[in-house]
């Protein structure tokens, strides 16, 4: 029985609205380090437990009126735009990938495409939340970018026993490594672990460690040189490995036949999207703090960026760091007609910039392979 096209589009908004949901628990608890699980929701006000009736996506918010139904308090709108944004992004996404023609190669939903969709709107998920705690408290969980890492990471070496693995390639359904791009992965992933145990035993030290946050106080330009020490056997240990894999033909040829097994390809893949959304906002952060004496950019965005080179690989990660600039040329623009004077961080710009990769994900590939080949 062939299930209609329209039922699985409401499905994916429901879903997307539950999905919302769980959400705003994530924004409102995350940040202020209270369990996700327990004690179940309740109003912030009166303290009472919110009955699963009063708990039901947009449709509570609309019949209580928004407020609460025992002390008359008001629950705030962005419950609501949460909820409806989500559902609404998950039902795009679902057109987009499987009715628009926009996006090529992923196939029918139950022939797999599905995956793909789930990795996608784990992604996006994240990213509203993310947003949302970003433009309250100008902040972003680690926790979540590493959760949706972690999917990334999985999800592309997983892939390849959902859908073909010539299509994923071909398609850049998922990321896939070449045995060059591998071979940096690799050595990064070594760096990294080698940083992570020196600064465990204390041979090197965090940035901004100091709990006085005072503006005045802080030696910026010095905190980015302990960043720049964090990153240097990260750098090292990949260029070194890239070096042996071109210069040893016998390491070559093992390291071909090895890295370029699809699960691998994948899982390897993923990890040089990580360290490449990373690095580009790393490298922006630390080149503009040690220009203008102050810190650039937040760590946090570097994680962010970091989840999503995970998922959608490392081209389209930079591409995405280059489009969100025209986002905040956007508010500022607003900000000038209306005279509003709001700053707002700009994690919800990068946001912004991997969602619009997503949507565009075949005329990017089909503008950066014909500027390539041409």
């Amino acid at each position: 029985m062939v299930v209609p096209d329209w039922i699985w589009l409401v499905f994916t908004f429901v879903f997307g609205c539950c999905v919302g949901s769980f959400l705003n628990v994530v924004i409102y608890r995350l940040p202020r380090e209270k369990s996700l699980v327990i004690p179940p929701s309740a109003c912030p006000a009166c303290g009472r437990r919110i009955a699963f009736y009063d708990n039901i996506p947009l449709i509570s918010w609309l019949l209580l009126g928004a407020k609460c139904r025992y002390c008359k308090a008001p629950i705030s709108q962005r419950y609501f735009v949460i909820e409806l944004l989500t559902g609404l992004v998950f039902a795009g996404v679902f057109v987009l990938y499987f009715h628009s023609g926009l996006r090529t190669g992923i196939g029918p939903f139950l022939a797999g495409g599905w995956f793909v969709y789930f990795i996608s709107v784990i992604l996006l998920a994240a990213l509203i939340a993310a947003s949302a705690i970003d433009l309250e408290l100008w902040v972003i969980p680690i926790s979540i970018c590493w959760f949706v890492t972690a999917a990334g990471l999985l999800g592309s070496a997983a892939g390849v026993y959902v859908l073909d693995p010539v299509v994923i390639r071909q398609y850049f359904l998922l990321p896939s490594a070449s045995a060059t791009t591998a071979s940096l992965a690799a050595g990064a992933a070594i760096g990294m672990v080698i940083s992570l145990i020196l600064l465990a035993i204390g041979l090197i030290k965090r940035s901004y460690e100091t709990e006085d946050r005072n503006e005045e106080k802080i030696n910026h330009r010095r905190e980015t040189c302990k960043e720049i020490v964090f990153l240097l056997p990260i750098i090292i240990c990949s260029l070194a490995a890239f070096w042996i894999c071109r210069k040893s033909i016998p390491v070559h040829s093992c390291w071909v036949n090895f890295s370029q097994h699809p699960v691998i390809a994948g899982l390897l893949g993923s990890l040089w999207g990580y360290f490449v959304g990373c690095g580009i906002v790393w490298a922006t952060r630390i080149f503009g703090t040690l220009a203008f004496g102050k810190e650039a950019m937040g760590l946090g965005d570097v994680h962010l960026m970091g989840a999503a080179g995970a998922v959608i690989g490392p081209v389209f990660v930079i591409v995405a760091f280059f489009i969100a600039p025209f986002f905040g040329l956007l508010w500022a623009g607003f900000q000038m007609f209306f005279k509003k004077i709001r700053k707002i961080p700009y994690g919800p710009f990068l946001s912004l910039g991997i969602f619009t990769v997503m949507i565009l994900h075949d005329r990017i590939i089909d503008y950066l392979l014909s500027t390539i080949f041409y």
